[in-house]
């Protein structure tokens, strides 16, 4: 079973095997997490998220971490939440799914997660930290040894605490 842990921090200064970016479908960068990882990796992180020409809600892609400690980048748009009917918690469940199995087929032992859609997506931070803690832990691992969830304020910190 994968160890898991829970810390407050910048997930851009984690010496990881991959760090996972809350992203846009464009993910072009923009607000968040997800600008202060573009900003961090530097310039060939907008390069090489272009060649993929956007990514859909719940699914993930990978790059080259470039100029942060973490070997890998995995990108992953999560839904922007709407009531919990709209297939909210089915999408973003596949976020974290599709997240391990690229982790998973890079062999990254290490992989820290940013708290995806709780920001200006809206999701309710206890549900979504329910799902991410659930997902992770069914998740079926070879390769991945440790998940951090990386939370950037105490509030979710405290939720990720109660939760695990």
């Amino acid at each position: 079973m994968v160890e898991i842990e829970v810390l407050q921090g910048d997930i851009t200064k984690l010496k990881v095997d991959a760090i996972v970016n809350a992203a846009n479908c464009s993910l072009l960068g923009g607000g968040g997490v997800d600008g202060a990882i573009h900003r961090a990796a530097g310039r060939e992180l907008l390069m090489a998220c272009m060649k993929f020409g956007g990514c859909q809600t719940g699914e993930a892609r990978i790059t080259p971490g470039f100029k942060l400690p973490a070997k890998f980048v995995i990108h992953t748009p999560g839904p922007i939440y709407n009531d919990g009917l709209h297939g909210e918690p089915e999408l973003l469940r596949s976020c974290y799914e599709n997240s391990m199995k690229l982790a998973e087929e890079n062999g990254c032992e290490t992989v820290a997660f940013s708290a995806i859609s709780t920001g200006v997506y809206g999701y309710p931070k206890k549900a979504a930290t329910e799902i991410a803690v659930k997902t992770v832990r069914e998740y079926p691992t070879q390769n991945v040894k440790k998940v951090i969830f990386c939370c950037f304020g105490e509030d979710m910190l405290k939720i990720y605490q109660k939760v695990l």
